[in-house]
């Protein structure tokens, strides 16, 4: 999984399956565009993803989450619910804001 951390007037958290970044998913009026300007950040495995969504819940950060594997993650830690999760052709994704 990637993570990117941007600093803007909050933390925002972009996440994202390796496999699918640059990738653009289209269903309806719904566009998944996973930018590598906005999800390319550093490739980590489950226990540093897990140990990021913790650090950053504690500071009122928002989150972007795509594909199965990062949203399964964020399902993991209760960081999200399977309500949250929508998809777009199949590839899951949430945001969450806290």
């Amino acid at each position: 999984m990637l993570v990117k951390i941007h600093n803007a007037y909050r933390y925002v958290v972009a996440i994202c399956d390796k496999e699918i970044l640059g990738k653009k998913f289209e269903e309806s009026n719904i566009v998944l565009d996973v930018r590598d300007n906005f999800f390319g950040g550093d490739e980590v495995d489950e226990k540093k993803l897990i140990e990021i969504i913790k650090d950053m819940q504690k500071e009122d950060a928002t989150f972007n989450i795509v594909g199965e594997k990062s949203v399964s993650i964020a399902l993991k830690c209760g960081l999200i619910t399977k309500q949250g999760i929508k998809k777009v052709q199949n590839i899951p994704f949430a945001l969450v804001l806290l």
